[in-house]
């Protein structure tokens, strides 16, 4: 389990928002079997995935980051729940790369270019989208980049993960400082000078730093106060239901090749790679499932119109 920190400078110019992820960046390699480039590259979605999550307001909502890159990771997608519960994937997880110029694993070069898109939930009747170039492909700058284009919110982002000689993650983790409306001119050149501490923030998770004392060099010599601390996981929400659900998005003719030349079909979670199967019986049965449901919104909403 991991926790994220939430605190706000007491002249409340800005907010701070820490991670430790490196039990999400572990369960994904778990999960996705991921080479040190592509775990470096998705722990880092991940995380900054997890602290946006804890941004938005109300259960049920939800948030997707996916960077659209060129490279050869492909697609790399996280979703998070409200509470910073965090679930991801990268299209190609054994994509690997020659460390880069400065001996550093290649993210931006496996990112490639294209656009990062944002996807907020927030329970209205179409979702929130802004789409930003991705300007380097090391995440933590197209993040800060998206922030000020597409929130107009000035923003701090550090992200690392520190994968080790046996391709686990031995630390990962972030931090998101963003102004608020009117911050004032001392606590902005405070923090703008700070920032070069988080340069190399999985290396400070490495040596053992607690999320508070991540907060404290970031915020060092602002007064400052730590609002809560938030248990959070790598979590799939997935169920066999959802994914039935998924296969009546099909058309009929699709369905019934697939299950004449199959008999049954195998359907594996993109974010947790449970596998689900469903025979003719069981598409039938979920035909029969949501057309009940249908029918009873229809009278729901007829009811109420009247």
């Amino acid at each position: 389990m991991s926790e994220i920190l939430r605190g706000l400078t007491r002249d409340g110019s800005a907010s701070i928002l820490v991670i430790n992820s490196t039990d999400i960046v572990n369960e994904a390699i778990r999960i996705h079997k991921t080479s040190p480039t592509a775990t470096a590259a998705l722990g880092r979605v991940l995380t900054v995935t997890s602290l946006m999550g804890t941004t938005l307001k109300d259960k049920g909502n939800s948030i997707s980051v996916n960077f659209r890159g060129d490279g050869a990771g492909g697609h790399i997608l996280a979703v998070s729940d409200y509470m910073g519960n965090v679930r991801g994937y990268i299209q190609n997880p054994s994509a690997d790369l020659p460390l880069n110029s400065r001996g550093k694993l290649d993210v931006g070069g496996l990112v490639g270019r294209g656009t990062l898109n944002v996807i907020k939930d927030i329970g209205e009747k179409e979702p929130y989208v802004g789409i930003t170039n991705i300007t380097s492909g090391e995440i933590a700058e197209d993040i800060a980049v998206y922030y000020a284009e597409s929130e107009q919110i000035p923003t701090v982002c550090a992200l690392g993960v520190l994968v080790a000689p046996d391709g686990s993650c031995s630390a990962a983790g972030g931090v998101i400082i963003q102004l608020l409306p009117f911050a004032a001119e001392d606590t902005v050149l405070a923090i703008e000078k700070n920032a070069s501490e988080l340069s190399e923030i999985s290396r400070l998770f490495a040596q053992g730093l607690s999320d508070r004392q991540i907060a404290d060099k970031a915020l060092a010599g602002i007064d400052y106060d730590v609002f809560d601390t938030i248990t959070v996981s790598y979590r799939c929400t997935c169920s066999r239901k959802r994914v039935g659900r998924a296969l009546l998005s099909l058309s009929p003719y699709e369905l019934f090749n697939i299950l004449a030349a199959e008999k049954v079909m195998k359907v594996n979670c993109q974010f947790c790679d449970r596998e689900y199967s469903f025979d003719g019986a069981d598409i039938e049965k979920l035909r029969e499932e949501k057309k009940r449901e249908d029918e009873e919104k229809d009278s729901e909403k007829k009811s109420g119109d009247n």
